[in-house]
């Protein structure tokens, strides 16, 4: 971790500072990537950092629940949609970053879509997550396409989280009615509910299910694997042939943060290439938004990946988002397996 002290010193941040206040983040990443941001950044700035954990969905029920008296100044990550829905409900502050030229044409268009209430950090496409060795042991196919995950032979070998939790599922909701159209996408969500074992309520815990030999296929931001196979778990991951979606992580100052200029000075460092680069040191392999950030070679390459034109404007809607889960939850998750 000393290399991202330096960094952060180089940035412009003095090493060993005076207290300089604090900062409470809710962080919608994984543990490691958290830790590591939030314990570099104080130590170099003087700051507290206070974080909080919790996956995109929760994190905007927790900030609905504060909206009188918010107890939080920046959202860290998570799907891009719930933090378009909290610009739209008027939870996050409008804050033109001047660094916002750095960034690729992705993240500056979600700062854009929310009134510059939050900003792209990352962005990762939606695929499956397999254990091969599992896959081998139930003489069951690797799936290729949204399709087969609706074989009856994957029947209780599949996870995916819950959509009222997590953005993973929210996203994969959205993925599949733009690209079947949503009475066709409701039809396929209730043929995949009869192969799927559990909805855990995070996004990353189907992934981890399947490193670990719990289940053999999951629905996953395909980033999530190789963190996973670095342990030395028996993970693999693919997108779907027929198309996918892709989520942009992205950040937030909440209207009404106790702590303002700190809220800003994070920000803006968290926007730095030093900063972003540290995904991958905490074994995360998201693309970074910053164009200057080195690129890990484990981070997936888009340029193989069959994308559909998905509509962050439309599905980053609170109402759209509450009718899709609502419909999920009536349709789908009230069905027996």
């Amino acid at each position: 971790m000393k290399k991202y002290f330096a960094a952060a010193a180089l940035a412009g941040f003095s090493l060993g500072a005076a207290a300089q206040g604090q900062v409470n983040i809710i962080c919608s990443v994984q543990a490691e990537w958290c830790n590591m941001l939030s314990t570099v950044y104080a130590r170099t700035t003087g700051v507290k950092v206070n974080v909080s954990m919790k996956g995109s969905g929760e994190a905007l029920a927790q900030l609905i629940a504060e909206k009188e008296n918010p107890k939080t100044d920046i959202w860290f990550g998570g799907t891009g949609d719930p933090h378009l829905q909290a610009a739209e409900q008027g939870l996050t502050l409008e804050y033109k970053s001047p660094s916002l030229p750095q960034l690729h044409e992705w993240a500056q268009q979600q700062a854009r879509q929310s009134n510059y209430k939050t900003v792209g950090i990352y962005s990762g496409p939606l695929g499956f997550g397999y254990n091969p060795e599992l896959l081998a042991k139930k003489k069951l196919a690797v799936p290729k396409t949204w399709a087969d995950l609706t074989r009856p032979e994957y029947k209780g070998d599949i996870q995916v989280a819950n959509p009222a939790s997590s953005g993973t599922a929210y996203t994969m909701i959205a993925t599949l009615v733009q690209l079947m159209g949503e009475e066709k996408a409701f039809d396929y969500l209730k043929s995949l509910h009869k192969n799927v074992s559990a909805y855990s309520r995070s996004g990353t815990g189907p992934i981890k299910a399947v490193a670990r030999g719990e289940t053999a296929v999951s629905i996953s931001f395909v980033h999530d694997g190789p963190g996973e196979k670095m342990q030395g778990f028996p993970v693999e991951t693919i997108t779907p042939a027929d198309g996918t979606g892709a989520e942009i992580g992205s950040m937030s100052i909440i209207k009404g943060s106790r702590n303002l200029e700190a809220s800003k000075k994070f920000y803006e460092w968290a926007l730095t290439p030093g900063a972003q680069e540290m995904a991958a040191a905490a074994k995360q392999f998201q693309l970074p938004s910053n164009k200057a950030a080195k690129v890990d070679a484990r981070v997936p390459d888009f340029k193989k990946i069959k994308f559909i034109n998905y509509d962050y404007a439309k599905y980053g809607a609170s109402a759209e988002r509450r009718r899709l889960i609502s419909r999920w939850e009536k349709d789908v998750n009230s069905l027996p397996r």
